[in-house]
């Protein structure tokens, strides 16, 4: 308790981040009087040290794990399709790798909840577990039983990312505000480094000497490795709420936030197209006539060059701001989707290989920024992620859908035009929520002057 009346400035955060200028933090003038309590502990984010550092070391490895192996998919689409699963349709083993991608963030509305109260650890081991022993398991799968890999690889693996996904991601708010937009672009960068490391790995292990079976085997060992080191580095800071966030409270208070709601369903529209390039693009690029090892590569250029934008999105939405960042990434991933339509040689599979990547990238690296950027109370941060992540986790009508527009016969213009619209329809959404955020942070803006007024 301070025992005098005097000026003290308190840190209220980064506030408005739909400008360059808005992303600095405000600090407000005011006094302290003897009857008022300074600024609680919990309230103070170290932005550093080792507990933090390795926290977020073990938070990359989860997604190099989890969400980048689920996006190195387009390599089993391939092999599936020509090798092992040769009686069913693009469209039905699409299925395989879109239901994986949903249950990775549909699961999230149970992990979310059980984070928030407390369960960190008993998500990290169980999803970890989990894991492995579903990769060891679609090793043992038989050639043409569809059944076998669709309940490793699309249920069980699914589930336990699923159960690692949000936690991971939100244990960063424990440690880091002012630099969370920067770490969490660190973090996501994880998922595209694996997805540029596991499609050149499985695609010598699957088509060479060891086969579908030890390859698998080997990736699994390599996946079960990582996550034990990332289980040992991952600590939380904070206690859990005292009274654990309800569901049905924070879904009401979304509801009644316009900018969150157009966000997710920007996010609903626009992840039907966006997973489109990543899945097909190496069978397509086959399907040209291009080179075999080239195609192999195909998806390696396009996940390195997602995860540059990953990296980059943190220091350039640190001068445009999240929202004007997601905006400018939507657009032109729907722009290039459209241009998928005109991929016909080497050079043509580069150039949009390289583009989409980067633009990708700078949405995925940014997107989970910009869910804590419209939570106005981190306590609710895991309930947010899991319910947008549940409400805009349509990864499994995509691509299944663009399978099947794509048919037996190779029409590859369909499946790229559909894409390319859908995503634009999203970029629209995003850009009314832009609209709408900057109309609401004015008005704020506009009551923080008038509350500094009353105190000067």
């Amino acid at each position: 308790m301070a025992s005098k009346s005097e000026p003290q400035t308190l840190y209220t955060g980064a506030l408005f981040h739909d400008d360059a200028q808005g992303s600095k933090a405000l600090v407000e003038a005011y006094s302290i009087t003897k009857d008022s309590d300074p600024p609680s502990v919990s309230d103070e984010f170290p932005e550093g040290g080792l507990a933090a550092w390795t926290t977020v070391l073990g938070s990359f490895l989860v997604q190099f794990s989890g969400f980048g192996y689920a996006t190195s998919f387009g390599v089993y689409q391939d092999f599936y399709t020509e090798h092992y699963l040769t009686k069913q349709t693009s469209s039905a083993i699409s299925w395989i790798g879109s239901f994986n991608m949903f249950l990775l963030t549909a699961v999230g509305l149970v992990s979310g909840s059980l984070y928030d109260r407390g369960y960190f650890y008993h998500l990290m081991i169980a999803g970890s577990l989990l894991q492995s022993f579903s990769l060891f398991m679609l090793s043992l799968s038989k050639p043409d039983q569809y059944y076998q890999i669709f309940l490793t690889q699309g249920l069980g693996s699914g589930i336990a990312a699923g159960l690692m996904f949000v936690p991971s991601t939100a244990v960063i708010a424990h440690y880091f505000r002012r630099k969370r937009t920067l770490v969490l672009t660190f973090v996501a960068s994880g998922s595209s480094l694996g997805a540029t490391i596991h499609p050149i790995m499985l695609n010598n292990l699957l088509n060479g000497p060891l086969g579908f079976s030890n390859g698998v085997r080997a990736s699994a060992g390599l996946i079960s490795a990582l996550l034990l080191i990332a289980c040992l580095c991952m600590r939380t800071r904070l206690d859990p709420p005292t009274i654990p966030v309800n569901y049905i409270v924070a879904a009401r208070k979304c509801i009644r936030d316009v900018p969150f709601m157009l966000m997710v369903a920007g996010a609903f529209l626009f992840q039907i197209g966006l997973y489109y390039p990543m899945f097909f693009l190496q069978l397509d690029s086959i399907k040209h006539g291009l080179s075999v090892t080239f195609s192999f590569y195909s998806l390696v250029i396009l996940n390195a060059s997602n995860s540059v934008g990953r990296v980059t999105s943190g220091f350039i939405a640190a001068y445009t701001g999240v929202p004007n960042l997601t905006v400018v990434a939507t657009i032109s991933c729907a722009v290039l989707n459209l241009g998928l339509i005109g991929l016909s040689n080497l050079a043509s599979t580069t150039v949009l290989g390289v583009l989409y990547g980067y633009f990708a990238g700078i949405f995925i690296g940014s997107w989970v920024s910009l869910m804590a950027d419209l939570t106005p109370d981190l306590s609710e941060l895991g309930a947010r992620m899991g319910i947008c992540f549940c409400m805009s986790g349509d990864f499994m009508l995509g691509t299944p859908i663009s399978g099947a527009l794509l048919t037996s016969n190779y029409i590859w213009w369909i499946p790229a035009l559909f894409s390319g619209v859908i995503a634009m329809a999203g970029s629209v959404m995003y850009i009314i929520m832009r609209l709408m955020l900057s109309k609401r942070r004015s008005k704020e803006r506009d009551a923080q002057l008038e509350v500094l007024e009353k105190h000067s």
